[in-house]
């Protein structure tokens, strides 16, 4: 039984919505027939309250359905005012507050039906079944007109939603719970095309608790790449029925929708802008108004950063893609029909978890028999992309990249990504490596970031950062990823194949086993034109090549994964060729034969080895116009010193030496120091390097010294002392590390020195005090207490303490 409380709460309500309605009736001729109706049901339901067997028979439930029902009275009595309001002449306004009435009758009814389906019924009862039925009626034309009226597409309700959702309901709950945050005004919900934003807007919209929260005042309002704040600001009030509003400017449409949301009073109001294009977010802003219950939400394949609420809508798992493909591919069940879960399972694959491709698929495939099931799967496997035989997923997938004609180094650069493989990470330093000389960006990497940036903004890449304390001097791109959607990379190698083959500015070549393209086995003669070649084998590769002509490669990316790689004897012939990267990603470095020929390269500027196994690096130093050589998780060691004769070093002009997660490395060669010319030397992660040579103080031009985490490294040399260009040091979790060189006070160019993690240094030597260009010193809390003595003497210096991660400490010692 429900307390007594709740029975007074209930009377009260329901008596101030009988007198509305009375009073209403009388003095409104709008929707009187309802009102009217509405009268009769409250009249007749009136007498419950004077008996009380009956009303405990309707009180007889769980009081937060009693109380929920109040609150739909309470707001009962507010609609009953607000028909008053309502113009003659707006006819769909009219229609929309029948339908609640309507909707507010058959509640009443609902409530009381237990006392009625238990007692016999009355002559009056028997006229109040009569009412619903003839409500129901109502209900149902007014609900087809209503429909009518909200098909016009200058209304901005919201849409219906789809048929069948599958794998949202999580991204729905949180959606809800970040919208409804009291801090939040803006929310944007941001994935690549075709990925379900929409979906989910409107599954927000029609949530029950959205809707009991924001009533009718949401505004669905769907942005075109043409749209203006005026044609929004428009469509928001002719969905408040003020239908011939005319703005001439911005700021007065602006200046107008601020009092119309002030004229709302406690009234909250959801505006939903779908498919927002970055080039108006100016109209996000704009469209903020520091009024509570007033909220935001954005759809866009684009991120906004100066919002700070962003929801990253992802892709659908396994299990969820098979349902979405199999309700559309067998819609009377869902259940696959002379097709094999096999074949079922390998085309969802292919469809990558993007809802929009899954759906495609599945509808064309309806209906249709093994044999085109088999067929479809067939030319995905011989290279023919889904997204040649699907239009809808291409256009969608397509308008992503044409929005970045007014960038045409960043459309470039985007199609530069279809040279990596499938499903692998992408060092940011190989893309600025490329990108360096291809689009002449800077050696620091910073427009190579901001490029990858527009990219990650744009949801046509994902950026992962390893370390979050990059710089202009601890280099952009260091510890930078990218990693893209397998249909992204398609969309890159797409898009990059339009032209013939020997025309193509870049050429993406695949080799499974041995069996090379035909066009490549027929034009063996012929020359082609590309400028960035990439070639991918797989493990069963033997290099067995045929021969190739192309003689205009600038860029040349070779991913490997067979143990061991010869490389093609046509490479020699590339006179043009500025970068060359080499990349294994299997388990195992694969042993690279033929370098020699790599000093008939006489262009080349850039190598980098990932994960490989050299031998000799004699041919590599020989290289005249070489400037940077870069050594990632390959095995060197033994390369690096039996190349002990001084000939190659003095002959080089490199000015960038990198060495990363070379485990085999211990001890770099004396004869490394003759690298007179070499300005940035980054020793990283050589977790076995236990000492540098002495005569590091030759690299006199040296300015950026990484030696980010080699765990075994003792000490820096003396002869550091001779280093005056020396800008910036990394010593950071060089753990055994006990002392710096007195040595270190000469290094009068020194502006940073980044050294957390350093947890086997226990003091600092004086002449630190020296250190007078000294602004930057990054360091655990331990550390910075040894620098706060010298404060007084470096007026520059700031001290940056970083967080120090123990766990993490202790796995580099044991590693």
């Amino acid at each position: 039984m429900a307390p007594m409380v709740t029975e007074t709460a209930l009377e009260l309500v329901f008596n101030e919505l009988h007198k509305a309605v009375v009073e209403q009736s009388m003095q409104s001729g709008r929707i009187k027939t309802l009102l009217a109706c509405l009268q009769n049901t409250l009249k007749n339901i009136e007498p419950i309250f004077f008996d009380s067997r009956r009303l405990s028979k309707v009180l007889d439930r769980p009081e937060k359905q009693i109380t929920m029902f109040i609150s739909h009275l309470e707001k009962g009595k507010a609609l009953v005012f607000k028909c008053s309001t309502i113009k003659c002449w707006n006819v769909y306004e009219i229609f929309i507050h029948s339908y609640k009435l309507n909707r507010l009758n058959n509640e009443l009814l609902r409530f009381f039906s237990i006392e009625i389906q238990e007692n016999m019924m009355s002559t009056s009862m028997r006229s109040l079944i009569g009412i619903y039925d003839l409500s129901h009626k109502m209900n149902q034309v007014l609900s087809a007109v209503t429909t009518h009226a909200r098909a016009n597409p200058s209304l901005c309700t919201v849409p219906r939603l789809p048929q069948h959702i599958v794998g949202f309901n999580s991204h729905l709950v949180e959606l809800r719970r970040r919208l409804l945050n009291y801090d939040t005004q803006v929310l944007v919900v941001s994935g690549p095309g075709g990925c379900g934003k929409t979906t989910l807007a409107k599954m927000l919209c029609h949530d029950y608790e959205i809707k009991d929260m924001f009533g009718e005042n949401i505004v669905y309002v769907t942005v075109s790449r043409q749209s203006s704040l005026k044609i929004i600001i428009q469509k928001i009030f002719e969905h408040h029925g003020e239908n011939h509003c005319e703005f001439h400017t911005d700021e007065e449409a602006r200046n107008q929708l601020d009092n119309l949301i002030k004229r709302m009073g406690s009234q909250k109001m959801l505006l939903v802008l779908d498919d927002v294009w970055s080039e108006l977010e100016f109209v996000i802003q704009d469209l903020m108004f520091q009024t509570p219950g007033y909220k935001v939400l954005v759809t866009s394949r684009f991120m906004f950063p100066r919002f700070n609420s962003t929801y990253e809508l992802g892709l659908l798992n396994d299990e969820d893609a098979r349902t979405l493909l199999c309700h559309y591919a067998f819609p009377s069940d869902g259940i696959p029909i002379n097709v094999t879960d096999d074949l079922v399972n390998k085309i969802v694959k292919f469809c990558k978890g993007l809802p929009l491709a899954l759906a495609v698929v599945g509808a064309s495939l309806c209906g249709q028999p093994m044999l085109k099931w088999k067929t479809t799967l067939n030319k995905w496997l011989e290279s023919q992309s889904i997204l040649q035989s699907n239009s809808n997923i291409l256009h969608s997938l397509k308008s992503s990249v044409d929005a970045l004609d007014e960038l045409p180094i960043v459309k470039e650069c985007f199609l530069d990504l279809g040279s990596f493989p499938e499903d692998e990470r992408i060092s940011a330093m190989v893309l600025k490596d490329m990108w360096v000389e291809l689009y002449n960006l800077d050696d620091e990497g910073m427009y190579t970031c901001e490029t990858l940036l527009e990219l990650s903004l744009r949801n046509l890449i994902n950026l992962v950062s390893i370390r979050k304390d990059a710089s202009e001097l601890n280099g952009y791109c260091n510890e930078l990823y990218v990693t893209q959607h397998d249909l992204l990379r398609e969309l890159a190698i797409y898009l990059s194949t339009q032209e013939p083959v020997s025309e193509r500015k870049r050429l993406f070549i695949e080799i499974h086993r041995n069996e090379f393209p035909t066009w490549w086995i027929a034009q063996i003669e012929q020359p082609i034109n590309t400028r960035i070649l990439s070639i991918s084998t797989d493990e069963a590769f033997g290099s067995n090549w045929y021969d190739l002509q192309a003689p205009k490669v600038e860029v040349l990316t070779l991913n490997i994964r067979s143990k061991k790689y010869t490389l093609a004897e046509f490479i020699r012939r590339m006179v043009q060729l500025t970068v060359l990267s080499i990349t294994c990603y299997n388990d195992y470095p694969s042993q690279l034969h033929n370098l020699s020929l790599i000093k008939c390269l006489s262009n080349l500027r850039t190598i980098r080895f990932e994960h490989v196994l050299v031998s000799s690096l004699y041919p590599i130093f020989a290289l005249r116009n070489l400037r940077k050589l870069s050594f990632v998780m390959c095995e060197i060691g033994n390369a690096l010193m039996s190349s002990t004769t001084e000939a190659p070093y003095i002959q080089s002009n490199i000015t960038d030496l990198e060495i990363d997660l070379c485990y085999d490395l211990t001890e770099l060669p004396s004869e490394l120091c003759n690298l007179v010319h070499l300005q940035k030397l980054s020793i990283t992660n050589c977790q076995e390097l236990d000492v540098l040579p002495k005569g590091l103080g030759s690299l006199l031009n040296l300015e950026i010294l990484r030696l980010h985490c080699c765990t075994k490294l003792k000490e820096l040399p003396k002869s550091i002392a001779s280093l005056r260009n020396l800008r910036f040091i990394d010593i950071s979790d060089c753990l055994s590390i006990a002392l710096l060189p007195e040595e270190i006070g000469e290094l009068g160019g020194l502006r940073v020195l980044k050294m957390d993690g350093c947890s086997g240094l226990q003091e600092l030597p004086v002449a630190i005090s020296k250190l007078s260009q000294l602004e930057e010193v990054i360091c655990d809390e331990e550390t910075s207490y040894l620098w706060m003595e010298y404060q007084s003497d470096l007026f520059n210096l700031k001290i940056n303490v970083v967080e120090d991660d123990r766990f993490e400490s202790f796995m580099k010692i044991v590693q």
